[in-house]
């Protein structure tokens, strides 16, 4: 381990922020670590492991880290001790050394301890500016050992797309890094790369992980400070970081506030006010409505006619489902929305149908389109793109239809550069302009109507036409 991070480790942990809520929970998860990892009090060794070509130097093995645990904090069962082990490593002070995913297993996985340098009990908060600057330095280094990942290459694009105008700065203080890297020693480089990839791992965490560094709301008031500067890993600001509120900023007592501060606390206030809240007891109301309304056609809960498929051999309850002449209950849920209406092919129609009569079928047309342009080949799609462009939304197009002009520009640009989603806006704009609309004359129309009545009287003559056919079969 380099010389500059043990002396950075120690500077880190002889003067840290006490005033992090998890700073009791650091200080025993380091005590630990410290343990196992002293040699000559019974710790585990350290060693360098010969693999193919190469060496891999200071790891130790998931299943000596777990007898250790179980030795010498008298812990019985292995499955405690992996899950102890684990909890440590999700905290990112040991890491597999070929894994951003941090747990530990019982088996000979290899494993190295983080630098005290990067330890959370520093109070890490990493901008995102500095994981910029780790994510080109690794696109300019060894290509085989630090290849990005595909989260990882997706995060750069995304900060390279947000940065756009200082990435040259951020370039050239990755390059500044690379070349100093450059100079260490081999096998000290090597671990110095696994060591801040490990940190990175926990601070932006592998999708589908558990980030341990978030914080929730009563962890958070226990703060002593919590608009404290944040400390930046390669000493870069962030200037796209959000500051802290007017209205949470302590005032000074010797600073008069100025009609700019005023003016700042009253625009904050202002957006307070014009969020749009929602009480729980109406959202659990809305939750138990939904699931009363739909009650009925979970097939575990409610009886099915004419036998539920999941529980017998009878696939008829199947064959009804998607049968042209479509059964009462089917026909009322299309009512409860227009999403209900347009899953299922039948409804569709007959919607289309409606809007037909109208002479706005244009709009339904153009939803499906767009629909089936994102399940088209990748080779397809330009082609398709430009058609319904053409069918649509050129000028004098034959089905027309009407689109606001935020909507309509940003379809035009995306169409520079054709995709699947290129007509995702305009898709929304219509969509809403359907349900709101035309949706709701559908419901009072004759066509949903009198289509609704004839299934409900028509009811028990098919339960008894399928009671027949099931006799007689």
């Amino acid at each position: 381990m380099a010389e500059g991070s043990k002396d950075q480790g120690c500077a880190g942990a002889t003067d840290p922020e006490e005033d992090s809520p998890n700073v009791i929970v650091y200080r025993k998860i380091e005590d630990i670590v410290m343990r196992i990892q002293d040699e000559k009090a019974g710790g585990v060794a350290i060693r360098t492991v010969k693999s193919f070509l190469s060496k891999i130097p200071s790891v130790v093995s998931g299943a000596d880290i777990v007898q250790w645990l179980m030795k010498n904090l008298t812990i019985e069962d292995a499955a405690e001790a992996i899950h102890l082990g684990s909890l440590v490593a999700a905290q990112g002070y040991l890491f597999p050394i070929s894994d951003h995913v941090l747990t530990l297993k019982d088996d000979g996985t290899l494993y190295r301890f983080q630098s005290p340098y990067f330890w959370p009990s520093n109070c890490w908060e990493p901008e995102n500016t500095d994981y910029a600057i780790y994510l080109c330095k690794r696109t300019m280094q060894n290509k085989a050992r630090l290849e990005l990942a595909d989260y990882e290459a997706e995060n750069l694009a995304r900060l390279q797309r947000a940065f756009a105008r200082k990435w040259e700065f951020i370039f050239m203080q990755a390059e500044a890094q690379v070349k100093i890297d450059r100079k260490k020693d081999k096998a000290e480089r090597k671990i110095l790369d696994s060591q801040e990839r490990a940190f990175w791992d926990v601070h932006r965490p592998v999708p589908g992980c558990v980030n341990t560094t978030e914080m929730d709301i009563r962890k958070c008031r226990r703060e002593r400070n919590p608009h404290r500067v944040k400390k930046s890993v390669y000493g870069v600001p962030d200037d796209s970081q959000s500051q802290p509120s007017p209205a949470h900023i302590p005032s000074q007592p010797t600073k008069k506030p100025t009609k700019e501060d005023v003016q700042k606390e009253i625009t904050f206030l202002n957006v307070q006010l014009d969020r749009h809240c929602m009480k729980v007891s109406k959202v659990a109301d809305s939750l138990m409505g939904y699931t009363e309304q739909f009650m009925e056609y979970d097939p575990f809960v409610s009886v099915t006619e004419p036998s539920n498929p999941w529980i017998s051999d009878d696939t008829s309850f199947w064959d009804l489902e998607a049968s042209r002449d479509p059964s009462q209950q089917r026909v009322k849920k299309w009512g409860f929305s227009l999403e209900e209406a347009l899953k299922d092919p039948v409804g569709r129609d007959q919607f289309l149908k409606f809007l037909e009569s109208e002479f706005s079928s244009e709009n339904l047309r153009f939803w499906l389109a767009v629909q089936e342009l994102k399940r088209r080949p990748l080779q397809e799609v330009a082609s398709r793109a430009q058609e319904i462009w053409q069918e649509f939304l050129a000028e004098g197009a034959p089905s027309s239809i009407n689109l606001d002009s935020h909507s309509y520009e940003r379809t035009s640009q995306n169409l520079k550069d054709p995709g699947r989603y290129s007509f995702e806006d305009a898709q929304e704009h219509i969509f809403k302009l359907m349900k709101s609309d035309s949706y709701a004359r559908f419901l009072r129309s004759n066509i949903y109507q009198d289509l609704l009545l004839a299934r409900k009287k028509g009811k028990s003559l098919t339960g008894k036409r399928l009671t027949g056919l099931m006799q007689s079969s």
